[in-house]
């Protein structure tokens, strides 16, 4: 396993990596005993970040290793199909996964989603269409938002 930290638009980031798959896209840095080391996945991760960024980029080409309980990973993989610029609610989020009273345990596995971004737990927002519920901060799912309205 491997991670290396950058410079964002929405502040410092860390990668992982655990044979040649990112597990973890995050703004927090937890200290860990992970080797800190720049890999080419680690590097290619970053550069599509900042293409993100910078408008050039809707959709990501990394291998993917989602670490969570089965329902996590259903509700990680619904969010994967969530267009780029679009937004759905937590219920739209239960229903599609079969269980449509499960809106707080889609918002809890939201919560739990280490690989953000890229899985694009941003684009879920409260039925009311109110920004609610990002573990990064309300601003940087505001901005990353903001970037795909203004790309669409």
């Amino acid at each position: 396993m491997y991670k290396y930290y950058y410079e964002t638009p929405i502040g410092r980031i860390c990668i992982e990596e655990d044979n040649e798959f990112i597990t973890k896209i995050d703004t927090t840095s937890e200290e860990n005993h992970i080797e800190e080391k720049e890999t080419k996945l680690i590097k290619k991760t970053y550069e599509q970040l900042m293409e993100y960024f910078n408008g050039k980029r809707k959709t990501f080409n990394i291998p993917l290793k989602l670490n969570g309980t089965e329902f996590q990973k259903k509700v990680w993989k619904e969010l994967l199909k969530i267009p780029y610029g679009e937004t759905c609610t937590y219920k739209d989020i239960a229903i599609n996964i079969g269980n449509e009273k499960a809106c707080r345990a889609v918002g809890g596995a939201n919560n739990k989603n280490s690989i953000i971004i890229v899985v694009p737990c941003h684009r879920v927002i409260g039925k009311n269409g109110d920004l609610v519920g990002y573990a990064c901060g309300l601003d940087v799912k505001s901005k990353l938002l903001e970037i795909e309205k203004k790309n669409k």
